[in-house]
């Protein structure tokens, strides 16, 4: 049995588009013999004609792929758009490196490895980026014997 044209009608009548327009299959004979808007209008009061509700965007995939990309997946050269200074910016890397530094420092300090002056002078080279990590730092500190 063709519906098209109550479709149409509902679809009007719902303000949705055609897709969105459900008919109860065992209601098909009083579908057909409706033909004027008020006669579509009764069958959507009465159940019989529906609005299909909107179909979303699912986000499962997403979640699951930001949980891989959080436990260090999916970060490989082939995942890469933007240079190294785009993904992570200069001052970012910065920050992290010289908090790792002055970190060690203290610890080096309190621990009394090195004495507040060889402390003041390692935190001023820090500073002025002489040290690429803490392991260069610990290098540095070796081959100078800065250790007490």
């Amino acid at each position: 049995m063709n519906l098209r044209l109550q479709k149409k009608i509902a679809a009007q009548v719902l303000q949705v588009g055609k897709g969105r327009v459900w008919i109860d299959p065992a209601a098909i004979e009083d579908v057909a013999n409706a033909i004027t808007k008020d006669d579509i209008r009764e069958l959507i009061q009465s159940g019989v004609i529906k609005r299909k509700p909107v179909k979303g965007t699912s986000r499962v995939r997403a979640r699951v792929r930001y949980l891989k990309k959080k436990a260090g997946r999916r970060r490989g050269h082939g995942s890469r758009k933007g240079r190294a200074g785009a993904r992570e910016g200069r001052k970012e890397h910065w920050m992290k490196r010289i908090r790792a530094l002055r970190r060690r420092l203290r610890e080096l300090k309190e621990s009394g490895e090195i004495d507040r002056q060889t402390y003041r002078m390692l935190y001023r080279k820090a500073k002025g980026g002489e040290f690429r990590n803490v392991a260069h730092l610990e290098a540095y500190i070796e081959a100078h014997g800065y250790k007490r």
